[in-house]
């Protein structure tokens, strides 16, 4: 059977949310099926639901099988494939956000152990059905976040004791991302540069841009950028607002600036976007 995946968020979502949907799928593999070695750019939650097959990550192997899952960490190197005689047929949901990681940790996902068993396993067992339910329903981005969260909450559940758990030092990394995206949504329509942001949380800019840059997948100033014109998109869409209107609001007090970096980041000029119709 074909692997079947949706796209759930929007680039700009993707970007700003504590726990984001980017992806969800499921596949009936073919014998020996595999992926890899590969690297993936987001957090990727697998769940077997029948068969078995081989995940290797960081050097280690690990056999699973019916319940298990493991976890792909951004920019690990990893490799999974389908067992010959009984190829596994898994679920999947890729995610990104500021409190992922430290989620994950606390449910005992890290990169050193990736693997794990759901002890209770209806809540895992249905997760994907509920993900495509929810794509039917009204306010189904809002259902299907629901569905994530319970998956999350299912995992901490199902943590050993040893796992990480709130208030141990990882929390301290999400913290620090919190109030940056705080200041970040706070001021962006003032001047505000990455100094300025490193200076509000309390953090070196270079340590904090790294935070960013293992959290979303691009340094703080690109980050901040990015939020920037994202919020310029809602802007442009109201015809009341002039594109100077638009930039100061955005912090950009020259229009013409605004305008190079909005088509360097959406790839066409303000005007231009203003023209296509809404998605």
């Amino acid at each position: 059977m074909p692997a079947e995946q949706f796209t759930h968020a929007s680039e700009e979502t993707r970007m700003q949310s504590e726990v984001s949907l980017l992806f969800y799928g499921r596949e009936d593999c073919a014998p020996a099926h595999c992926w890899g070695p590969g690297l993936r750019d987001a957090f990727i939650l697998h769940y077997i639901q029948s068969g078995r097959g081989l995940f290797r990550s960081e050097g280690r192997e690990y056999p699973l099988g019916p319940g298990q899952g493991f976890l792909i960490l951004p920019d690990t190197l990893v490799h999974y494939e389908a067992d010959p005689e009984d190829p596994w047929v898994y679920v999947w949901v890729g995610l990104r956000g500021l409190q992922v990681r430290a989620l994950l940790e606390r449910a005992g996902l890290t990169a050193g152990s990736p693997v794990y068993t759901a002890a209770d396993r209806p809540p895992f067992e249905r997760f994907y059905a509920g993900l495509l339910e929810a794509r039917e329903q009204p306010g189904g981005d809002l259902l299907a976040q629901a569905e994530v969260y319970r998956l999350l909450a299912a995992l901490v559940g199902a943590a050993p004791p040893t796992a990480v758990r709130p208030g141990a030092p990882p929390r301290a990394r999400e913290a620090h991302l919190s109030r940056a995206a705080a200041v970040i949504e706070n001021g962006y329509s003032r001047k505000l540069g990455a100094e300025d942001i490193a200076r509000a949380v309390g953090l070196d800019r270079t340590y904090l841009s790294s935070l960013f840059k293992d959290a979303y997948g691009v340094p703080l100033q690109t980050f901040l950028l990015q939020y920037r014109m994202r919020r310029a998109r809602e802007l442009l869409r109201n015809p009341s607002l002039s594109v100077s209107d638009v930039a100061r609001s955005v912090g950009y007090p020259d229009p013409f600036l605004f305008s190079k970096m909005f088509k360097r980041v959406c790839g066409v000029s303000p005007s231009a976007y203003r023209q296509q119709p809404e998605p």
